[in-house]
């Protein structure tokens, strides 16, 4: 289970702000506008790419197998 936490602002979890700081959003923006923004992240942490709400699991596939190889 997962509490409710802050992603934007001076209150966002850690997490986010590293993510946000590492993949910028729609005309470089940090801000994550809306629920399920996904990141990718490799095996050491590094930030691959962020993607937008309307950005199907599934079509991430083979980039997440990419970076498994």
């Amino acid at each position: 289970m997962h509490a409710k936490i802050e992603v934007n602002g001076d209150g966002a979890h850690p997490l986010y702000v590293f993510l946000r700081s590492r993949a910028k959003g729609l005309l470089g923006t940090t801000a994550i506008k809306w629920n399920f923004t996904k990141f990718l992240v490799d095996r050491g942490g590094k930030v691959v790419d962020r993607y937008a709400p309307a950005t199907t699991p599934m079509s991430l596939v083979g980039e997440i197998e990419k970076l498994l190889g």
